[in-house]
């Protein structure tokens, strides 16, 4: 009998000392669990003129062997502050940072980047589109660094549509030859583009770093997408102008990239503002490297769309913030989330808040089927949390979801959204879960007409 009550009071103490369920955190706690772990750079202060270093500011003298030399002395010295004073300096080939160094660009200091390809080679590590290869350098080219500023008032001028955007028309056989390679994986190394194939660098790109700060600084007349964080991470981009109309002129693009901190950017682009990205297809599917994290408050959206994530997403896309952001002028959409089942992967834990737009075709478009291609490995869309959202027109439609018949659209809760004025008001198809709360769409009904 002894043994008996012994035994019940062991498995009852037992049962006493499990662990309670973990609690769900809040939005508002899971965003600042993020911000915890982005961390501003420090800025060295090994301060280096560049005009010491013979670069002039004329707007005739090439300023790239001055930029060269600086950042020789950077590595040797494992850091330092290259300040461009006011002046216009041309740029002749790619400026390629180290690690510990930041690059002060101050008020009336522009670069114009040159545009004779061949300066932009030999070609180095980059992506396309989605797919790892051998090609141009982006003109200012950050690889394997840590602790990398780019920062202060001035501009940066990719001198695109004098040079490399007029090879739009030209990169089709290029592109579609690095879709093939990504697809029958053949090994980077062997992915070699350069001359001949038409294939655009960016303006700005941070390839495998960490601790990186962009701010401050005007971004203008890019050659391809603006500014690329690509495997990424511990990034802040804050204060940042654009000034950017050439063909997929984006402004930033993250990449397999996370811990991201995006605030108080004038967007004013031809293309994304921001789109959030995770590799092509068969690449991204094997890297499996989530772009997660991004938290982007506080900015004002206009061109193409506010915020993008996709095409480019099969490794997956998660735990994004979207708050506290307005308009400064048209986009054709506000909110897109885009993939098709070529790309497989997932986009998950979306959160949208206190957002406003102006006039736009749709306000919020989801698709599992974009350009209405793609088979066999359909994307995961699901747990997306839309709060404070408002448009004044939509001149195509306000809410539409696009599921796949063998993937539906999932967990999609729309809270105190307002649209004024629309076309088609919901349009959802292959779609399960979708919540209203506070839902107006055109002009809201008050109390009923009474009967005559």
């Amino acid at each position: 009998m002894k043994f008996y009550i012994f035994l019940i009071l062991s498995i009852s103490s037992l049962i006493s000392c499990k662990p309670s369920p973990k609690k769900e955190l809040s939005r508002e706690e899971k965003r600042d669990e993020i911000l915890k772990n982005i961390i501003e750079p420090k800025i060295s202060d090994n301060k280096l003129l560049l005009t010491d270093f013979g670069a002039a500011g004329d707007s005739v003298t090439d300023a790239k062997p001055a930029f060269d030399k600086a950042l020789v002395v950077c590595k040797e010295q494992n850091g330092g502050r290259i300040v461009v004073p006011a002046g216009v300096y041309i740029v002749n080939g790619p400026i390629h940072l180290v690690s510990n160094t930041s690059l002060e660009i101050q008020k009336g200091a522009k670069l114009i980047f040159g545009t004779n390809a061949e300066d932009y080679l030999p070609a180095v590590p980059t992506s396309w589109e989605g797919t790892f290869i051998n090609n141009y350098s982006p003109l200012i080219y950050a690889y394997q660094a840590e602790n990398v500023v780019i920062t202060g008032e001035g501009v940066i001028d990719g001198n695109g549509k004098e040079g490399f955007s007029k090879w739009y028309d030209k990169q089709k056989p290029a592109q579609e030859l690095s879709r093939k390679m990504n697809h029958e994986n053949v090994p980077v190394k062997d992915r070699v583009f350069g001359a001949g194939s038409f294939l655009r660098p960016q303006l700005i790109q941070f390839f495998e770093c960490k601790s990186i700060l962009i701010e401050g600084v005007t971004v203008a007349n890019s050659p391809f997408w603006c500014v690329h964080f690509l495997k990424s991470e511990n990034i802040i981009a804050r204060k940042v102008k654009f000034d950017a109309f050439n063909k997929n002129n984006d402004g930033f693009d993250p990449e397999y990239s996370k811990n991201i901190l995006i605030e108080d950017i004038d967007f004013n682009n031809a293309d994304d503002n921001v789109a959030v990205k995770a590799g092509r297809d068969h690449e991204g599917r094997k890297t499996a490297m989530s772009s997660e994290n991004i938290i982007i408050r506080r900015c004002r959206f206009r061109g193409l769309h506010g915020v993008v994530i996709g095409s480019e997403m099969s490794a997956g896309v998660q735990n994004v913030f979207v708050e506290n952001c307005t308009y400064a002028g048209y986009c054709k959409r506000g909110i897109y989330l885009k993939s098709n089942p070529d790309r497989g992967g997932f986009i998950r834990n979306i959160y949208v808040n206190d957002v406003e737009f102006g006039n736009v075709e749709d306000g919020v478009f989801i698709t599992s089927f974009y350009h209405g291609e793609g088979k066999g490995f359909e994307t995961d869309i699901r747990n997306v949390f839309i709060e404070n959202l408002s448009f004044k027109a939509a001149s195509h439609a306000g809410l539409v979801i696009q599921g796949y018949p063998t993937k539906k659209v999932a967990n999609i809760h729309f809270s105190n959204v307002r649209i004024d004025s629309c076309a088609t008001a919901v349009s959802f198809t292959n779609a399960e879960q979708i919540v209203f709360n506070n839902v107006v769409i055109g002009q809201q009904v008050n109390e009923p007409t009474a009967v005559k």
